[in-house]
């Protein structure tokens, strides 16, 4: 990760370094925060920040479900804002922002779990991520299967990005680097496949691409439904289903998305070769559509870019 200049907190861009909240913050303490990953590509009409209308709004129901207003510093931001606040921090870091982070949390000095009344900050963070899984995994990502379950709708809103869901996250990647892999994957509390770490996950077996579906406790991730969207427009069947296990480890191809890893195929799960071993073609022929698509090649997809400038 690369820093950039300024940070957009709660209406006002600061330096990097001037962005800080008290160290008794109730989000600190208590995980109380909802944010969202999103990536700036390079367009020929400059730079695009992708799906944002669709990241806005999925930021905006976290902070619903978890009864966070949108008042910071006594003034309300409505969606509008929340979009143009976004682009201007983009806009102000320059060509070299690939991802930018908007983070709503409690930011109030508060000891106990009582949330009621604690004030709240926002935050949006650019910065250059390059390859999130490192450039090893270009030849394919190597996984494991984690010993920690994706946490379920009972545990929490396992459909938000909360701050505080992502700690058994931590703990299953902390796993895979120990074990030599680039990610874990998590199963549900029914045992069923449910996603990576800060990925969703894919299989193509038997002709068709399966993934697990929304009630399987995974996040509803904005890269998914897009790959969804445009493998169907390929013309491949993609289901929404349970998967198992025995499923994922003799599917003829694996691959991951998420906003940080885009597509990312996976060769290797719990030191079983997926399929040939590597990197397949359905895997490839859609990595290239999607690329076309987050670089304003593909007039089709127009709508799901917006422009920063």
């Amino acid at each position: 990760m690369d820093k950039t200049e300024k940070i957009w907190l709660n209406g006002k861009l600061v330096n990097w370094e001037d962005a800080k909240v008290h160290v008794l913050s109730h989000a600190l303490n208590y995980g109380t925060g909802v944010f969202e990953g999103i990536r700036v590509y390079h367009t020929p009409k400059g730079p695009a920040i992708f799906r944002l209308k669709d990241h806005v709004k999925r930021l905006m129901d976290g902070c619903k479900i978890m009864g966070i207003d949108l008042v910071f510093e006594g003034k309300e931001y409505g969606f509008d804002d929340l979009m143009n606040a976004i682009k201007d921090t983009v806009r102000a870091n320059g060509d070299a922002v690939d991802y930018v982070k908007p983070c709503v949390f409690l930011s109030g000095e508060e000891v106990g779990l009582n949330p009621v009344g604690v004030p709240a900050s926002m935050a949006i963070t650019c910065i250059h991520m390059g390859a999130y899984l490192g450039k090893d995994s270009s030849a394919g990502a190597k996984l494991i299967t984690s010993s920690w379950h994706r946490p379920d709708n009972l545990c929490g809103p396992a459909g938000a990005k909360v701050n505080g869901a992502y700690v058994t996250s931590t703990l299953a990647k902390r796993e895979a680097v120990r074990q030599g892999a680039n990610e874990a994957v998590m199963l549900n509390s029914v045992g069923h496949v449910a996603e990576c770490t800060g990925e969703n996950i894919f299989i193509y077996r038997h002709g068709k691409i399966l993934t697990p579906a929304v009630a399987e406790c995974i996040l509803e991730g904005i890269t998914r439904g897009s790959i969804i969207q445009v493998a169907r427009d390929m013309g491949y069947e993609v289901i929404e289903t349970e998967v198992s296990r025995s499923e994922l480890i003799s599917a003829d191809e694996v691959w991951m998305t998420g906003t940080a890893a885009e597509i990312a195929p996976v060769t290797i799960i719990d030191g079983r070769q997926i399929g040939t071993g590597k990197i397949g073609e359905v895997a490839t022929g859609i990595h290239a559509k999607f690329h076309d698509i987050v670089t304003g090649k593909d007039p089709k997809y127009e709508s799901w870019l917006d422009y920063v400038n």
